[in-house]
């Protein structure tokens, strides 16, 4: 009989999480779309998932929902008649409450306007700076692609080293964009996806810079479990090298 009452119990609390009830509404318009289907994703588990879908026959306007534990990155998808897989999918900074999107059906993710959080609005301001290291990074290449041709080296070795400058600054924009924005979930979001590769003592700063709720989020306890592995590793790595100068010295 009590392993019938907790079998209930188990089965309720199942229940219960699974019909969580939605806590942010996605909405909008896409201008000129008379057919198509438009998906709400995000990523579980290293997947892109759909977590919601609207039908559109005629008719531009939207409205998805789903629940969510804290802010994250989702997606609005558009599956077009056409079935042109370019310029289809928007990326946005999701959170609780209401995210308007407004689109058009030529270029879909470029003429995208969206509003609803805090996060979204760091995002695009981080987005735009970005730009600019990207545009400067084009140059480069155009240069390194010229120097080639000319087999000009001097000037390929003054590329390389121009580009190294430009990496570098771009590595400390993030952290310094991600410090300053310690009490917005970005923060370990940029840390993850944009610097994970940088000095262990980076994203260190970053990760004890951020506010209690932030650490708590998502992001905040991905990047802690992300800095347990990369420390293990370089512990790893270090005790390889000592191991191999050990054996080089007594051979």
């Amino acid at each position: 009989m009590k392993k019938l009452a907790l079998l209930l119990v188990i089965l309720i609390s199942i229940t219960a999480c699974s019909e969580k009830e939605s806590n942010l509404i996605v909405s909008g318009e896409v201008k000129g779309l008379k057919k198509g289907t438009l998906y709400l994703q995000k990523i579980q588990d290293t997947i892109l998932v759909n977590v919601d879908s609207v039908v559109v026959d005629g008719e531009p306007n939207f409205a998805m929902e789903t629940y969510i534990q804290s802010p994250q990155i989702m997606y609005l998808y558009l599956e077009k008649v056409d079935n042109n897989q370019y310029d289809d999918r928007i990326e946005f900074f999701a959170d609780k409450g209401e995210v308007s999107i407004n689109t058009k059906l030529e270029k879909f993710e470029t003429s995208a306007k969206i509003v609803g959080s805090a996060n979204q609005e760091k995002l695009v301001e981080y987005r735009k700076m970005i730009s600019r290291f990207n545009d400067q990074n084009l140059d480069l290449i155009k240069e390194s692609f010229d120097a080639e041709k000319a087999q000009d080296e001097e000037k390929l070795i003054e590329i390389d080293q121009k580009y190294d400058r430009l990496l570098k600054r771009k590595y400390l924009y993030t952290v310094n964009f991600a410090i300053n924005n310690k009490d917005h979930e970005i923060a370990p979001y940029l840390a993850l996806s944009e610097v994970f590769d940088a000095n262990i003592k980076y994203l260190d700063t970053i990760y004890t810079s951020l506010a209690p709720k932030v650490k708590k989020s998502k992001y905040g306890e991905e990047l802690k479990e992300f800095l347990k592995e990369r420390k293990k590793q370089e512990k790893l790595e270090e005790k390889v090298e000592e191991q191999t100068e050990a054996e080089n010295q007594n051979s």
